[in-house]
């Protein structure tokens, strides 16, 4: 157990090392507001929280910074979350309306990176099953047709079928309206299973259009589901603390390419109550160990359906980021919950 005097003494430094970014010594820290220490008392405390693990040396001379583990106690304990800026608050009010699942994950990440100036990461709803609005066929040459498949969240897929026979624009403009007519709403999981017997009696025309079109749009919605967005990963090239080791930071880019390590972040965040942090190495992924990552669960009409955060150096403004991933969080489940 710490004492409230070295509480306060590790929450100064590392507040004072978030800021700067040097190693703090006890002169600085006997120099600032609210420690009312000697530097000989200082190094003593110092001494115990080094002892604890909480705080290190970089060199034999030089002051301390926290380790993990004192970034994990500062975070749990320490820590005073700052109000939103109504700046910033305004921004995202505007930039996360009611819009498709996809444009939202994409103004999300994009927002959380410049208001962090870190990579904003979110993982896009999780559904098991996706409604089409509309599906139309165009000919393309002899046995090669566009399907364009229109979802309930306005995304728009395109799809290159490769048919048995010859299709003329008519019959492929009466394929599109049949099934528009009878199936439109629906989700493709919900058709296939409902149809199978239907398609036997359809004619044969319409019954391979419409085999194609559940096949492929059911195959693009299972390779979409649970994407990860990221945006902003360039933005650490401008962080000191990970620029300085281009090995390293050519690592990180790998993961956010790969994306499987963020997705496994992210889908620990959605069993949270409300914000995680990841610090260092308790993320599992060796590349993030002098990273942290913050992320949040989003929710449509109350069910958890995702998650976002950022992704940042351990050094990071956590009295301004967790609100941040916090109201956007809260934000992307309003805009989602009202589209639905």
């Amino acid at each position: 157990m710490m004492n409230e005097r070295a509480q306060h003494l590790l929450k100064v430094l590392i507040e004072r090392y978030i800021v700067d970014g040097q190693p703090v010594g006890s002169k600085t820290l006997s120099m600032l507001p609210g420690v009312e220490l000697s530097s000989a008392s200082i190094r003593n405390v110092l001494a115990e929280l080094e002892a604890m693990g909480l705080i290190a040396a970089p060199h034999t001379s030089a002051g301390r910074v926290p380790t993990a583990r004192g970034y994990r106690m500062f975070v749990d304990r320490l820590l005073t979350i700052r109000p939103l800026e109504e700046a910033a608050l305004h921004e995202l009010e505007l930039n996360l309306q009611p819009d498709s699942p996809q444009r939202i994950a994409q103004s999300a990440s994009s927002l959380l990176s410049e208001l962090t100036h870190f990579a904003g990461v979110i993982v896009t709803p999780q559904r098991s099953d996706i409604a089409f609005r509309q599906i139309e066929f165009l000919r393309l040459s002899e046995r090669r047709v566009l399907m364009i498949l229109v979802t309930l969240d306005g995304d728009v897929q395109n799809h290159l079928l490769t048919t048995e026979r010859d299709y003329s624009p008519s019959e492929l403009i009466e394929a599109g309206n049949f099934i528009n007519q009878h199936y439109a709403g629906q989700g493709l999981d919900r058709i296939a299973s409902r149809v199978a017997d239907e398609l036997r009696q359809l004619q044969g025309d319409i019954a391979e259009l419409m085999s194609a079109a559940i096949r492929l749009g059911q195959s693009s919605m299972s390779a979409s589901n649970a994407a990860v967005v990221v945006a902003g990963g360039n933005r650490l090239l401008e962080v000191n603390d990970l620029s300085d080791d281009l090995s390293r930071l050519r690592q990180l880019f790998n993961v956010f390419e790969r994306k499987t390590e963020l997705l496994k972040l992210l889908n620990q965040g959605r069993e949270a109550q409300g914000v995680n942090i990841f610090i260092g190495e308790e993320s599992g992924v060796v590349t993030l160990d002098e990273c942290s990552v913050v992320t949040a669960p989003y929710r449509i009409n109350g069910q958890v359906v995702g998650a976002l955060g950022v992704v940042g150096p351990t050094r990071m403004a956590y009295e301004r980021v967790i609100p941040i991933v916090d109201i956007t969080a809260r934000l992307v489940s309003s805009a989602l919950s009202f589209r639905a």
